[in-house]
């Protein structure tokens, strides 16, 4: 198991996007459209992963966003994960595949953070990397 990348809650994407990367962060990709926002996935120059998710959801009552959204684990496993989650007691919201062979689930912790189990397709890196996003042909800002 490992941390994958934090979530960050943003109320301006651009204004974040261009503090972030004047910090250093190269945007590696970007999901447009997940169920909690708009998506961008950055990476610092010497970083082989993904270390940071900006998460901006403009329908959202709270146009401040600062705070956490999530952070991610890589596991192993994400069949056994669950079931052993489940004997202590803890539900996920159910296995979860974005692209293929790509696996998720969320648990939220005991105040309320969730926290999002990622099982890689055989022969992943053990992160997000800028392969994941070759042929993403969407601008960025």
């Amino acid at each position: 198991m490992r941390t994958l990348q934090f979530g960050l809650k943003v109320a301006d994407r651009r204004a974040s996007l261009a503090f972030y990367t004047a910090l250093g962060y190269e945007v590696i990709g970007e999901v447009p459209d997940a169920p909690i926002g708009h998506l961008t996935m950055l990476k610092l120059p010497g970083d082989e992963f993904v270390t940071l998710e900006l998460v901006h959801d403009p329908s959202t009552a709270d146009t401040s966003a600062p705070g956490f959204s999530h952070f991610a684990i890589s596991v192993e496993s994400l069949e056994a994960t669950m079931a052993r989650l489940a004997a202590a007691g803890i539900d996920s919201d159910g296995s979860h595949s974005p692209a293929p062979d790509l696996h998720t689930t969320t648990v939220t912790d005991p105040d309320g953070r969730a926290i999002e189990l990622v099982q890689w397709p055989a022969g992943h890196p053990e992160g997000m990397t800028a392969a994941d996003w070759a042929g993403d042909e969407e601008d960025t800002p």
